[in-house]
């Protein structure tokens, strides 16, 4: 079974081997019940996005951990592939633009920056 920093890196890695644009890891643990780290990463077409969500879950599977869910498959604009303490959204560039999850999760509630998040 692998460790949190372990899965991190798996699904890093598994963006970084197809390709995937502007990876950033957010990690969540303080401001989060459901996961510990949120991976963002951006493909360039649906297709792109999808190869991408593909490969996380493929290697996912082969170190023994299935995804407990994965959304937005059909559509291919955003996948949300949930691997327990790692959550990775995959998304088009304007899709990422438009709902800033990286601003969101790395905001604080007293409104200053969370320092939680890194680029990849």
């Amino acid at each position: 079974m692998l460790d949190t920093e372990q899965l991190r890196k798996l699904v890093i890695d598994a963006i970084e081997e197809m390709k995937g644009n502007d990876i950033h890891d957010i990690d969540v643990s303080i401001k989060s019940t459901f996961t510990d780290h949120m991976v963002i990463a951006s493909g360039t077409s649906t297709r792109h996005v999808k190869s991408i969500s593909d490969n996380i879950i493929k290697k996912a599977k082969q170190a023994g951990i299935p995804p407990l869910g994965v959304e937005g498959e059909q559509m291919a604009d955003w996948v949300l592939v949930d691997l327990g303490d790692v959550v990775a959204h995959i998304m088009l560039p304007d899709v990422r633009d438009f709902y800033a999850l990286e601003k969101l999760w790395s905001v604080s509630s007293e409104g200053q920056a969370g320092g939680g998040e890194s680029q990849v």
